[in-house]
C-alpha cells in the first residue's frame, strides 16, 4: 500500500470512528442499547393492550393453541404488558438475579394476562425494571388495566371489520376521561390492528403525554380488525 492509499484508509477509519462516536450517545438515549437499567429508575409506564385475534392469526396460533388462542375464548384486547419507559427509550432485564414469581404472584397475574408464560416473560423483561416485587408489579398491571375503559366497539366484536387507526384512537379517547392522542399509540402489523399502547404516570394515577410512544402510531389508512373467536 503506497503512502496516499494509507492516508485515504486512515481518513476513512477516522470518519467512521467519528460517526460511531456521534451516534452512540443517541442510541443510548433512544434506549436502543437494551439489556439493562436501574430498578425503579424510569419516567412513566406504558400499558400495552394487544388485540388477541391478530396475535392468534400469527405465531400465537400454535404457541397458545390451548391457551389464549383456544377456539371459543372470544378474547379481544388483552394485557400484553406494563412497561417502564424512559422519555426516550426503555430499560429491560434489569436484574442479574431473577426473582421468580411465586404462585401467589402468578394468581394475581392471571387476572389480567392471557397466559402464565406471557406473565413470566413480562416480569423478567419489564417487571424487574419497575422496582416492585412480582406481586406488586402484577397488581400494578391489574390496576392500570382497570383504569382503561375499552370502547364498546371492541368489547365483543362478532364480525370482521376495518377501521382507520385514528378512529381507533378517537374511540379510546372518547371512552377514557383525561386521555389524549399524545398519550397513546395504535400500532399495526401486516395491515391488522396489533396493539393500543397507553401511557400512565409513574404512580399510575393518570395518563401522561409520551411523544416517543405516540410517534409509533400505525400509518396505514385502515387496519383489519378480526372478530374475537
Amino acid at each position: 500500500m503506497n503512502g496516499s492509499s494509507r492516508l485515504r484508509s486512515a481518513a476513512r477509519l477516522a470518519i467512521a470512528g467519528l460517526a460511531l462516536a456521534l451516534a452512540a450517545p443517541e442510541a443510548v438515549a433512544q434506549g436502543f442499547e437494551r439489556g439493562g437499567g436501574t430498578q425503579g429508575t424510569f419516567d412513566f409506564y406504558v400499558l400495552a393492550l394487544s388485540w388477541s385475534p391478530t396475535y392468534c392469526d400469527g405465531p400465537g396460533a400454535r404457541r397458545e393453541a390451548d391457551g389464549q388462542c383456544r377456539s371459543g375464548r372470544g378474547l379481544g384486547f388483552v394485557v400484553h404488558g406494563l412497561w417502564p419507559q424512559y422519555t426516550r427509550g426503555y430499560p429491560s432485564n434489569c436484574s442479574a438475579v431473577e426473582r421468580s414469581p411465586t404462585r401467589q404472584a402468578i394468581e394475581v397475574a392471571g387476572q389480567v394476562y392471557p397466559s402464565e408464560g406471557l406473565a413470566r416473560h413480562e416480569w423478567r423483561t419489564h417487571g424487574t425494571c419497575s422496582g416492585l416485587d412480582p406481586i406488586s408489579y402484577f397488581q400494578a398491571a391489574r390496576d392500570a388495566r382497570a383504569a382503561v375503559t375499552i370502547p364498546d366497539a371492541f368489547k365483543t366484536p362478532e364480525r370482521d371489520t376495518r377501521m382507520a387507526p385514528i378512529e381507533v384512537a378517537r374511540q379510546f379517547v372518547t371512552a377514557n376521561r383525561g386521555l389524549r392522542p399524545d398519550m397513546m399509540s395504535v400500532t399495526c402489523r401486516g395491515g391488522q390492528l396489533q396493539e393500543v399502547r397507553i401511557c400512565f404516570a409513574k404512580d399510575l394515577r393518570g395518563f401522561t403525554p409520551c411523544p416517543e410512544v405516540a410517534r409509533q402510531n400505525c400509518r396505514s389508512g385502515e387496519v383489519a380488525i378480526d372478530a374475537a373467536r
